[in-house]
């Protein structure tokens, strides 16, 4: 590893580098096979975003349109054909990744159907059709961690299956998330399950903290509200790594290791800047710190690639500093239980809506191939 090369400081630190996008294109064209080789790329993840920017780009998806279109699939059909398909794929690309890293890394995520968000069993039942229908060791179901989500993920990960979970913005909610995790694993044991076999990912979102609390701030406005914008979304997931080590210290998840249980590592989600203010590599070289995984956009990864400051760990031993952060927002006026509240529900939303784009691509798609 060449000394300027930050992509692989950052995987040597502990930091698994997963690519926060998936398309036919990145499959055919070899450029996720590249990222794999060149860039430290051990893992992918998709949203119904990403699904939809994808479907709409190009001509990728044509010849299995027109094949879908000949059998008369149905729209939700033609989707999880398509979605699943790219996703299959992606995880044989991984295969050996997979097999490197004893069932860690090399591993593609995809997610239940978002308008499932705040309905529990249909979520289940989702989760085991794409886990059966993908039908590839490698792969994480993403179910959203809405209060409904929750018994979700247990049962979920009581059939054995791998799950990503997605949507978390709260300590609080993360808590709840770990202890969904560990009542899985402990459902899971009892059904008979391999419980080596089981892994997941609790996904944090960065980003949009700092988003919605910099615009609370910028409301109140004055000189301590405005001191502390682009404060919020780092210190959230350094207190959340401080809660990911206490409750993986704790007796009952040293019961549940014995028996072969893997740790759910925090994923830090949403890490491309929306402020240009801001340094673009900020929510990487900032939250560099073991049994963690960052998934980025290439834009983002191109820019660590190219001047991220990667020296060591940032995130161990900062919980108190982090907290004070908070007490100092709560003080200046912002409700921040409000904001982890309009921050699921608005992400709920933005998946919803794109889930609805993706849907409306597919049908002027398969328009166009019966047209053609």
């Amino acid at each position: 590893m060449s000394t300027n090369d930050r992509l692989g400081q950052l995987a040597e630190a502990g930091v698994s580098i997963w690519l926060d996008d998936l398309s036919r294109e990145r499959l055919n064209s070899g450029n996720l096979a590249g990222l794999i080789r060149d860039k430290h790329v051990v893992g992918v993840t998709t949203n119904p975003t990403i699904f939809a920017n994808a479907l709409a780009d190009g001509e990728a998806y044509d010849e299995q349109l027109r094949e879908l279109a000949a059998r008369g699939a149905d729209l939700d059909g033609v989707v999880r054909d398509l979605t699943t398909t790219d996703v299959r794929n992606a995880a044989d690309l991984f295969r050996d990744v997979y097999s490197a890293s004893g069932g860690v890394d090399g591993r593609v995520s995809i997610e239940v159907d978002p308008r499932m968000a705040r309905d529990a069993d249909n979520t289940v039942a989702q989760a085991q059709d794409l886990w059966k229908t993908v039908d590839r060791p490698n792969i994480l179901v993403k179910i959203p961690a809405t209060e409904e989500g929750l018994p979700a993920i247990t049962a979920t990960l009581a059939e054995g299956i791998s799950v990503n979970v997605t949507l978390i913005f709260s300590v609080e909610r993360y808590e709840a998330v770990i202890e969904a995790y560990f009542a899985g694993l402990e459902q899971a044991k009892a059904n008979g399950h391999d419980l080596a076999g089981i892994h997941s990912v609790a996904s944090f979102f960065v980003s949009r903290v700092d988003a919605e609390v910099d615009s609370r701030l910028e409301k109140i406005g004055t000189d301590e509200a405005n001191a502390l914008k682009g404060e919020a979304a780092i210190a959230n997931a350094r207190l959340a790594y401080a809660a990911f080590e206490k409750r993986f210290a704790s007796d009952r998840w040293t019961a549940l290791a014995a028996e072969g249980g893997n740790a759910q590592r925090p994923l830090w989600a949403s890490t491309g800047v929306k402020n240009p203010d801001y340094s673009d590599t900020r929510y990487v070289d900032q939250l560099v710190v073991r049994d963690t995984v960052n998934t980025m956009p290439e834009k983002t990864m191109d820019a660590v690639a190219d001047h991220a400051e990667i020296d060591g760990d940032k995130v161990s031993g900062t919980k108190d500093a982090a907290q004070a952060v908070f007490d100092r927002i709560s003080a200046v006026g912002v409700d921040v239980a409000d904001v982890y509240k309009a921050l699921e529900d608005e992400g709920v939303e933005k998946f919803e809506k794109s889930w609805t784009e993706l849907l409306d691509t597919v049908t002027g798609q398969l328009d166009n191939v019966k047209k053609g």
